[in-house]
Order: structure tokens, then sequence, then C-alpha cells
């Protein structure tokens, strides 16, 4: 099966797409992360991926960041959300369906996501938000099981990944990180 990996980062994704080829399935990378603020962490990231994509052989597709947007269809009125609420949810949606879009014109079986890495993200949102878009194409797979999160670091040490420090938005700012400029 031909799967879509919606890629937050290379740390993340760097286990979801071994986990994917033990399964049998070719992967594309489309990294997809409208929510990243600034941009030059957005462009970190980036960098960090495409060295993975070339690293591991796969292809990687790229969603032109439009982060206004993102501001406008998800963030506005949650601003004041924790993370793991309303905001995220919102969040996951709009990356998700993007992934849902490309995966319908690139012509490709499946999509699914490397969120669920994260012990900081809610996996049972992101299934639900993943089925609701297409049940049938949708792989609910819970990448931190097996020691998934774990693996990641190591693979992102050993590869020599950039690796931060927040989800992205700049509303997942940390309270002990220094905020940059935005």
């Amino acid at each position: 099966m031909n799967v879509l990996l919606h890629t937050c980062c290379a740390p993340c994704a760097s286990h979801c797409v071994l986990a994917l080829h033990e399964r049998g399935h070719a992967v594309t990378l489309f990294y997809s992360n409208a929510n990243i603020a600034p941009h030059d962490e957005f462009l970190k990231r980036l960098d960090a991926v495409h060295l993975l994509a070339e690293r591991l052989r796969v292809p990687l597709l790229i969603d032109e960041p439009d982060h206004d947007a993102w501001l406008r269809e998800v963030a506005h009125g949650l601003e004041q959300e924790p993370e793991r609420g309303a905001r995220c949810a919102r969040c996951f949606r709009y990356s998700l369906s993007r992934t849902h879009e490309a995966m319908v014109a690139q012509g490709l079986d499946a999509f699914t996501t490397t969120l669920t890495v994260s012990p900081h993200k809610h996996t049972p949102t992101i299934f639900q938000v993943g089925r609701d878009l297409d049940a049938a194409r949708f792989l609910p797979i819970n990448f931190k099981r097996k020691d998934g999160f774990k693996h990641s670091i190591e693979f992102a040490k050993l590869l020599e990944l950039y690796r931060q420090n927040y989800c992205g938005c700049e509303f997942s700012y940390r309270s002990n990180i220094t905020v940059p400029k935005l």
C-alpha cells in the first residue's frame, strides 16, 4: 500500500517511516505544517525532513505554509487554550485534511500521521479526526507503541537531525523557553 505520511518533523517521522516499511507499505512524506512559527523554525524543520527523506530514500511532498490562514481557521478564538485542548484538535483536523487532499491528488492508497508518536499528543483525538475525514483510507497507527518515541529520539541523534523543543505554533511555547520575536 502507498501511504502518505503527514510529517510534523524529521525525528518523529524517522520511527514512523521504519514502522510503515516493516508493515510492507511504501511511504511518501508530506510536510504540511502551517502552524509552525516563526517561519525560520518551519525552515529548520523542513531542512531536517529533507535530510531524512534523502537518507531513508523516500519521496517528500511539501505543502506551502499559510500561517495566516492557519491562524484564522484554527487558532482564532482559541489562543488561550492549553496544549491538548480545542485548538490542538482543530490543528489536527487542518493538517490531516490537507494530507487527505494531497493523498487523493497523488493517487495514493492511504494516509496517516507522525503525530501519534508523541506522548504529548492525544491519540484518540487524532484517530477520530482521521476517521472523520476518510475512515476507509486513514491508518490509525499509534506509533508511540513499542517505544516509538524513544526510538525516534535515538534515530534523530544517530542521523544528527534537528529536534525542536515545542510543538510548533506560537501558542505552544513552554514558559521555560525563550520566545523569539514573531
